[in-house]
């Protein structure tokens, strides 16, 4: 072909181009409107771009947030001690365990049933989430189409809402998550995040939730089905609708099919499964009943021992074993119902009005293994076994006399004070203190005159004038120092007691004060602080508890001699109901001025528990007298507290041995040949030539011959105390309580007591 023919139009190296050209037939109408092919590439490439570049924009903007509050609440998990479940205080049920805790079967089991790519697979997979959302929009059911670590997204930093703004956020989350933590990290957080249904949030919450253990302790069978939950927890709880069974025993097949096609599981050990049966599904815990009273006393603990603060432990997450023996727990709850609950009367208004409180001590241990806080902690807010506004009467007795062996104290005529050392024991009879009038005269129960009594039989028959004279000659700050050293705290309300007064049980401390106090004496006057926590833990981590260094409140002489006059007390004085338990017991009866308390304290060699009546008025919180409780004239400690002390403490130690106290006692501790002493007795070296209470011609007979202004009772002697103070409750209790109060100043205190 020529040059010409080239550029004249008429030929082509290629062919007649122009030709050609101008024969294609021209687009007309709407096939103008159609892309053109490279409009089209054009646009998938534009496409792409913009693609990308909201990717890295997303990747660039979206950063990883902080948790959201919801995952982050936890349940503190309270346990007895043998580790079964107490109580949670918290409204979420969860409990974070570390991934270490959770049987490497299990976790495979919940790979198998949401992601069994997990270790091998990107953070995301846009083709399952593709799939999921075409499933969705052509009605095969919502999925979604996320890894575990998009669920872990979700359930921790996000929210369950159905956006597609919340499923933007997840999406470059998970990416960002899975270069910043490993696999494992994420697993761990995904199975303390997943909810499982029955209120279980986390895989520990459901362990307990449908096998009633631990994580740990999960089977293979177990664990799949915990995983089977997880994709529609209500579907597959066969408990609450059995008509859910076949579908969630094909769920659970799934998931050990899958199990068993990642080589996670042996065929014949897959064969040999069979579904596991679920425990009840059950209410929350809650803090009804006893429940209440155990968790306040155990976080009071733990927060005034500075193991952990209030702010940090309201936060949750904590994992604490109580030294509360379940056995022993139940045993003192029915021992109060059938002593004393069981013998009230809704209908009589004084009945209304009767509390209740008790605690438990191992001597050997100071661990305590029982706590009675009141009939329910919903419907009486304080605690009784706590609580530090009731006078704790004459159980302050055997302080005085503990007090008086270990500083070799004497009587006003130089005598020493054993439990042969007699004394005076004339009602209204005047106190002495060298050879002077004190101005305190203290009535005895019931206004009865023993004249001239031994101490053991003064404490037998709980004497107030001879327990008021002893502590003159001993010194009230030589008593004060002596109850503290035995475990009263020093900032007990009525422990400044001046004179006699604090000889009478003016201090209030709480029943749980008074079991380490006689768990002190149980122990040969070694005390041992008490604990209410054998075991901290968080997340795995052990918490350091307080170091408990045992000390020597009284040489063993004080101790085992008070424990000897103690003894007599329960063999033949006022707290003979105590000899039910069938055990060699010491105790010491207390009844509160104007009888609004009664109390029983006593101990074994193996076990030291205090029980408490109290009078509260159900509406007013007021202190009340328990005159005609339970169709009773009056209630002293020596009736409902010691019944209640021996139903409890025989039950308690029924699996044990008996023991009897291995005793030392003072020299001259030694019983008399009878209750009364003869002229010959009196004459005794260790006992006084005359009764006790000051010189021959001193006024000991009665209060009436005190000179004027000593303060001693007129007429009856039995001016009244101030009233206690009505206290409410916190805003968020139920009125019908009141915290611990301080009682009126001691020495304004009524001259008329209360006896055993």
């Amino acid at each position: 072909m020529s040059d010409d023919a080239r550029h004249d139009g008429t030929g082509s190296e290629h062919g007649e181009t122009d030709e050609a050209a101008a024969a294609r037939p021209r687009r007309t109408g709407w096939r103008r409107l159609l892309p053109t092919w490279r409009m089209t590439v054009g646009g998938v490439l534009l496409l792409l771009l913009l693609v990308m570049g909201g990717l890295i924009a997303g990747y660039l903007l979206v950063g990883i947030p902080p948790a959201n509050s919801a995952a982050k609440a936890q349940s503190n998990v309270y346990l007895y001690s043998d580790g079964t479940e107490l109580a949670r205080d918290g409204d979420v049920n969860r409990e974070n365990v570390p991934l270490g805790q959770v049987p490497r079967t299990v976790q495979r089991a919940v790979l198998a049933a949401e992601d069994r790519d997990f270790y091998s697979e990107s953070a995301v997979a846009p083709a399952a989430m593709l799939r999921a959302a075409w499933n969705t929009v052509t009605g095969k059911g919502r999925q979604s189409g996320s890894t575990i670590t998009q669920q872990y997204v979700k359930n921790y930093y996000l929210g369950q809402e159905q956006t597609l703004t919340r499923k933007a956020k997840e999406f470059f989350i998970a990416i960002k998550l899975d270069r910043e933590e490993s696999k494992d990290e994420i697993l761990q957080g995904y199975l303390n995040t997943s909810y499982y249904g029955r209120n279980a949030y986390g895989i520990q919450a459901a362990a307990q939730a449908y096998y009633g253990k631990n994580v740990g302790d999960l089977t293979t069978a177990e664990g799949a089905y915990l995983a089977a939950l997880l994709n529609a927890p209500s579907a597959y709880d066969i408990t609450a609708h059995p008509e859910n069974r076949p579908r969630a025993v094909a769920r659970w097949n799934y998931v050990l099919d899958g199990m068993v096609k990642q080589k996670w599981l042996g065929r014949a050990e897959r064969a040999a499964m069979t579904f596991p049966a679920l425990v009840q599904a059950r209410a929350s815990a809650g803090l009804s009943g006893q429940r209440g009273y155990l968790v306040e006393a155990v976080r009071d603990y733990l927060t005034e021992h500075d193991v952990v603060d209030e702010t940090t432990l309201r936060a949750g997450g904590y994992r604490i074993t109580t030294t509360i023996d379940r056995k022993r727990q139940n045993a003192f709850v029915n021992s109060v119902r059938t002593q004393l609950m069981d013998r009230l009367d809704a209908g009589r208004a004084v009945d209304r009005a009767v509390r209740a409180g008790g605690a438990s001590i191992d001597p050997a241990t100071g661990r305590v293994v029982a706590l009675y806080g009141g009939i329910d902690y919903a419907r009486q807010y304080v605690n009784s076994a706590t609580r530090r506004d009731y006078q704790v009467g004459s159980t302050f007795k055997p302080l005085v006399f503990a007090a008086a062996v270990q500083h070799h104290s004497v009587t006003q005529d130089g005598s020493p004070i054993t439990p042969r050392t007699v004394y005076d024991g004339t009602d209204k009879r005047m106190t002495i203190s060298h050879g002077r009038p004190t101005g305190f005269a203290p009535a005895n129960e019931d206004d009865r005159s023993y004249g001239p009594i031994t101490v053991t039989e003064a404490t037998d028959k709980s004497v107030n004038a001879v327990y008021a004279q002893m502590g003159i000659d001993v010194g009230p700050g030589t008593v004060r120092k002596t109850a503290v050293a035995l475990g009263v705290p020093a900032d007990a309300p009525g422990l400044a007691a001046s004179r006699g007064a604090i000889s009478l049980g003016t201090a209030t401390p709480s029943v749980l004060d008074m079991t380490e106090v006689y768990a002190t004496l149980a122990r040969h006057g070694r005390k041992l602080p008490y604990t209410l926590v054998d075991r901290v833990t968080k997340a795995g981590e052990e918490i350091d508890l307080p170091r408990r260094a045992q000390t020597t409140a009284v040489g063993r002489a004080a101790a085992d001699t008070t424990t000897h006059i103690l003894r007599s007390v329960v063999d033949g004085g006022t707290g003979t109901a105590a000899q039910a338990a069938g055990r060699p017991a010491a105790g010491k009866t207390g009844t509160a001025e104007q009888d609004k308390a009664a109390w029983f304290a006593g101990y074994t060699p193996d076990l030291a528990t205090v029980v408490a009546v109290l009078g509260q008025h159900p509406q007013t919180a007021a202190q009340e007298p328990l005159y005609g409780a339970a169709g009773l004239d009056r209630v002293n400690g020596g009736d409902f507290p010691a019944r209640i002390w021996a139903d409890y403490t025989a039950a308690a130690l029924a699996d044990r041995p008996v023991h009897d106290f291995d005793l030392q006692l003072q020299e001259g501790a030694e019983p008399s040949p009878s209750a009364s002493p003869s002229a010959d007795e009196s004459a005794s070296p260790s006992d006084s030539a005359s009764p006790s209470g000051g010189p021959s011609g001193s006024p000991t007979a009665s209060g009436t011959g005190a000179p004027t202004g000593t303060g001693a009772p007129t007429g009856t002697g039995e001016p009244t105390l101030p009233p206690t103070p009505t206290d409410l409750p916190p805003t968020t209790a139920p009125t019908e309580e009141f915290p611990t109060v301080v009682p009126p100043e001691a020495d304004d205190l009524a001259q008329r007591w209360g006896g055993g």
